[in-house]
């Protein structure tokens, strides 16, 4: 038992007490995010070099990855450019040459000689009359059969090689050796998974694919049930002492607004109202996210929430991350809550004195039941009696604990969360675990057609024919470019482009878009031009983030009104700008957005009743590239796009930056593992209703694994608060 115990604390002792690692290895290892024992033991493989499977280099099939086994014939070190080196081995099997060519891995020269037995696993393409592979996987393998062997590739770096991660991983399965397994027995068998350890040596040591496999989803699971809990326990713990305000959501106010709506709820509308009526009504406190795509009807769901809050008696708090989109709010929700009788007002770091004087005191004494504002709310005079509601509106773009200040203003108020982010049910149960869900998905019917058209640069005079058209029928135009204008070499260093490019072969074979970066429109030079050339008669503006609040306001409110037609901006528009006659969206380099982001660029036309258009523009030839473009045209639905982006890309490249857990998910893939989500939000939850503190003794382990994630997730989201501060 004591051997088990010791293998368990294990995990959680410095990476330095590894056999092999060395304070200076250690010292590397820690700047790949890599601490302790567990942090080793969770660096996984990225791939697997399969040599049960190798094939001949004349059975090799170009376009795609292999692994071939050979002699190496010739080793070469070239030069084609003082600044650059790359190694080029010519290796050769029984059925002919494959030529191997490796950028920037001069040191390939003293670890491999001519004659020695290699085995390389890449992708296999044909240039300059030779099979080729560029940059592969290089084992030795020796003299002798090989089949049958596993080769884990770990993510590596310059100071830490694969091999390296290998030994370490040797090591760190033998002190670790025996370790507890946290999850209960009772999934373990119904789902048939193998122990924590036997799961990390198959996975580090791998003998068949088909056990690696497994052993990927017993530890995909851990991942996801360990955040469901830390979820769940948290809320509970949160609220555990607060006494929940059951709001009335039949009352006058909530039937006057319904009265006093130009519209008809459409059924998906309605449905979603039961489900936020139901928390509100609950006699537990709320803490409910409504996901709607654009124009789904959100901020009118929050009305009614806001209406049921002064019905009960309470007073309510509506937050929005910027100016725009809390004047915006107000400007809808404002004349629809007077018209039910709920007095409301806006509070921004821009309301004059006398105003706030104004508003504060009608909050603080229930006359004016209702603020919308932005990150002024959270000021420590905003202060009323009985605050039982907080709104906040695309809660991703806030801090922890900037939403926990909203929060702090009543004794337990409910919490109503809204974001135009089109998030996946399971992406949403990962990240959101402790919350209950709503879902709009259509946009209301009688909505104007609005197209999307996918265009090279070459044939961006289409999007700008179209959009002089449509100024001149006394509509708008949005123009959104990624960059503000910053010199050649700023925009090369932010996308990364290499110094590589020549006409020597070898190096031809990489350098296809390593300028590209040189061609992105920048904002400023754009505006220019576009008031120049294309829109001579019409008044062009430049919205970007370097404005100060005030400018962006005024900027703003010129296109709102109409005084400029056309807006030059970055993706600062990309929430809450609401201008009715905006009808064409043109986007500079598109594949540099991600799919969700573009769909809630496009849904800033089309807002006023009136057909619109929006052209993508990219100047990309790759092919995964335009073909995500291409499911722009295809679809309108926001979450279809999401879930095709997820497939390509991350969860932190669609929600723009770290969600709470969303670094624990390491092997987890929302969209390939939907089921195991699913299973695991469900089995956390049955398994905190039978044992809400984990206190039972087969759940000893399972609480201590719970309490450790809870104490990374506090450290992240205390660098993740600072971020926010910072950017506040």
């Amino acid at each position: 038992m004591l051997d088990r115990i010791s293998a368990t604390l294990a995990l959680e002792e410095p990476v330095g007490n590894v056999t092999q690692v060395s304070p200076a290895r250690a010292k590397a290892l820690a700047a790949m995010n890599i601490h302790t024992v567990r942090d080793l033991l969770e660096h996984y493989p990225r791939r697997y070099i399969d040599l049960s499977s190798v094939v001949t280099v004349e059975g090799s099939t170009i376009g795609q990855s292999c692994t071939i086994c050979g002699t190496i014939h010739e080793i070469k070190l070239k030069k084609p450019r003082y600044n650059l080196q790359l190694v080029e081995i010519s290796l050769v099997d029984s059925t002919g040459l494959l030529m191997v060519t490796c950028f920037k891995q001069p040191w390939l020269m003293k670890t491999y000689k001519a004659g020695d037995r290699i085995a390389v696993a890449g992708k296999v393409e044909f240039n300059y009359g030779f099979k080729r592979m560029t940059n592969p996987f290089i084992e030795a393998v020796g003299e002798g059969q090989v089949r049958g062997k596993i080769i884990p590739v770990h993510p590596a770096s310059g100071k830490v090689s694969a091999a390296y991660m290998r030994l370490f991983m040797e090591a760190a399965l033998e002190l670790t050796r025996g370790c507890e397994d946290p999850l209960p027995v009772d999934l373990r068998v119904r789902y048939r998974m193998p122990s924590r350890g036997a799961a990390l040596a198959a996975v580090h040591e791998p003998v068949t694919m088909e056990e690696t496999a497994a052993a990927r989803r017993r530890l995909a699971f851990e991942e996801v049930f360990l955040l469901e809990l830390f979820l769940m326990q948290r809320r509970r713990q949160e609220v555990a002492d607060l006494q929940a305000v059951r709001h009335t959501i039949d009352g006058p106010a909530v039937a006057a607004l319904r009265a006093a709506l130009p519209f008809v709820l459409t059924a998906e509308q309605e449905v979603a109202l039961s489900e936020v009526f139901g928390e509100m009504a609950a006699p537990r406190v709320a803490n409910h996210l409504l996901l709607g795509d654009v124009g789904t009807g959100k901020t009118v769901l929050a009305a009614f929430a806001l209406a049921a809050a002064a019905d009960s008696g309470g007073s309510a708090l509506f937050m929005a991350p910027t100016e725009v989109l809390a004047t915006q709010h107000f400007a809808s929700v404002g004349p629809l809550l007077e018209a039910a009788g709920v007095a409301c007002g806006l509070l921004t770091a821009r309301t004059d004195a006398a105003e706030r004087e104004r508003l504060l005191a009608g909050f603080a004494d229930g006359s004016i039941p209702v603020l919308i504002g932005t990150h002024a709310l959270l000021e420590p005079d905003v202060t009323a009696p009985n605050v039982t509601l907080a709104v906040i509106d695309e809660q991703q773009r806030f801090g922890v604990n900037q939403r926990r200040q909203l929060l702090e203003k009543g004794s337990a108020p409910d919490a109503l969360y809204l974001t135009a982010t089109p998030i996946p049910r399971t992406l949403a149960l990962t990240l959101f675990g402790d919350m209950t869900l709503s879902y709009l998905h259509e946009r209301p019917r009688g909505l104007a057609p609005r197209t999307t058209t996918v265009l090279s640069r070459d044939e961006r005079g289409r999007a700008y024919d179209a959009a002089v058209e449509r100024v001149r029928a006394g509509e708008q135009v949005f123009i959104v470019c990624p960059l503000i204008g910053c010199s050649a070499d700023e925009r090369k260093a932010r996308a990364g482009a290499d110094e590589e490019e020549s006409t020597h072969p070898e190096v031809a074979i990489e350098a296809e878009e390593d300028y590209r970066a040189d061609n992105l429109a920048a904002a400023e030079t754009e505006a220019e031009f576009l008031q120049t050339h294309i829109f001579p008669d019409f008044k062009v503006e430049l919205l970007h983030g370097k404005l100060k609040g005030p400018e962006k306001a005024e900027v703003m409110e010129r296109f709102r009104s109409g005084e400029s037609q056309v807006l030059v901006s970055t993706t600062i528009i990309e929430v809450g700008v609401d201008v009715p006659k905006a009808t064409v969206m043109i986007v500079e380099d598109a594949d540099r957005f991600g799919l969700s982001q573009l769909h809630q660029l496009r849904g800033r036309v089309g807002r006023g009743g009136l057909a619109s258009q929006v052209f993508l523009v990219s100047a990309s030839k790759k092919t995964e590239a335009l073909s995500r473009l291409r499911a722009m045209e295809a679809t309108d639905d926001g979450f279809q796009l999401a879930d095709f982006d997820l497939s390509l890309r991350r969860e932190g490249d669609i929600l723009g930056n770290r969600q709470s857990g969303a670094s624990a998910l390491k092997l987890v893939n929302v969209t390939r593992d939907r089921g195991m989500i699913e299973a695991a939000h469900k089995d956390a939850r049955g398994l905190l209703e039978a044992d809400p503190d984990l206190s039972a003794p087969e759940h000893k382990f399972l609480a201590r694994e719970v309490a450790l994630f809870a104490r990374r997730e506090k450290q992240a989201e205390g660098e993740k608060d600072a971020h926010h501060s910072r950017r506040s």
